[in-house]
């Protein structure tokens, strides 16, 4: 197969609508008015783009803010069941990504349950590891979170180790959230925003037809839900190998509790992490914050995790590096499929009729 070529007007498309997708009637046109192109020019693009660099353009929401719960998980699996493990993990609706890691845990994924869950968090994640018969399975849930958001420069030509241009999404975000039960009529706005977009002149205009609204009703709906940071974005998302970045490292590091709030922003404030959390510590397992690098190597993950440490003085870390991606999705909210399997694993843990 002939290597996939992007030229430097593909990769400024690709730089701009992975931070903010234009929500307007005629996105496109806006993007091409930005880029120097005509809207035909920009569809064809990223339409040649789609499914090779482009996993999706759709929303991006705020798993909390819609009443969700979720957690990363670590599973030390016997590396003979590892395989079967991994796909026990994958049925679950809400497990969205899922990688082997260079580790003793050796399995990793994030888990998602509704505000309606009848087996819950915590059970679910036993269940999961009884299910998938694990050695040990441990819940990693964000404490506090520093930064989500990817910003990778698909033109190559940025330092790797730069400090990010613009303020991260953190939990100073959520402050203002709503706390209140979604009404129903914005449960059907976000089942439709998080479809993967249609690449034509007017992509809003199928989810105002399918929900009976007109259009600029969609996209003020969109809209409250970034006032009110239930969505983080709407955006596009990349397959990033096929971006170029075909290293990942999940650096974990041992941070002293009282610098703690000093050391994580530092850690955000670097463009290659997209994550960073801090999360609960074990007698066998010291790393408390948690910094999600993306490279084109494992030498500019590397880099960059030296800079962290060089600027924050913590020594005390590990690389763990994706050797294996099983799943990697998004949540899909209000969805009937996270029912369907609770109704199956009911009876199992005593709930059933």
């Amino acid at each position: 197969m002939a290597k996939f070529e992007m030229d430097e007007l593909d990769r400024e498309l690709l730089n701009i609508i992975q931070s903010a997708f234009p929500l307007e009637l005629e996105p496109f046109r806006v993007l091409g008015e930005r880029l120097g192109m005509d809207e035909v020019e920009i569809l064809r693009r990223i339409q040649r783009l789609k499914g090779r660099v482009i996993r999706q353009i759709s929303a991006i929401f705020d798993t909390r803010s819609l009443g969700y719960r979720s957690s990363l998980v670590a599973a030390r699996v016997a590396p003979a069941r590892i395989e079967e493990a991994a796909r026990v993990f994958n049925e679950h609706p809400g497990v969205t990504h899922n990688y082997r890691r260079n580790h003793e845990f050796n399995l990793w994924f994030t888990l998602a349950v509704p505000p309606n869950s009848r087996i819950g968090l915590e059970r679910t994640v036993e269940l999961l590891g009884e299910l998938a018969g694990v050695e040990s399975i441990r819940m990693l849930p964000t404490l506090r979170l520093f930064k989500i958001g990817v910003e990778l420069d698909v033109t190559g030509k940025k330092d790797v180790t730069r400090k990010s241009a613009k303020p991260a999404y953190s939990d100073r975000d959520r402050e203002s959230q709503f706390a209140e039960p979604l009404a129903e009529d914005d449960r059907r706005l976000i089942r439709e925003l998080q479809k993967d977009l249609p690449l034509v002149s007017r992509p809003f205009d199928s989810a105002a037809s399918a929900l009976g609204m007109e259009t600029e009703q969609v996209l003020a709906g969109a809209r409250k839900f970034l006032e009110r940071k239930q969505m983080r974005r709407f955006a596009a998302v990349l397959h990033h190998r096929e971006a170029g970045f075909r290293a990942n490292a999940m650096g974990v590091w041992a941070v002293p509790a009282d610098r703690v709030d000093e050391v994580g922003p530092k850690m955000a404030s670097y463009a290659a992490v997209s994550h960073c959390y801090l999360r609960p510590t074990y007698e066998d397992w010291p790393y408390n914050i948690f910094t999600m690098v993306h490279g084109r190597t494992v030498k500019e993950c590397e880099a960059v995790l030296g800079a962290i440490a060089e600027e924050t003085g913590v020594r005390e870390m590990r690389a763990l590096y994706s050797t294996k991606e099983y799943k990697k999705t998004r949540v899909q909210y209000f969805t009937p499929d996270m029912d369907a399997w609770e109704e199956k694993y009911l009876p199992r843990v005593g709930l059933g009729a």
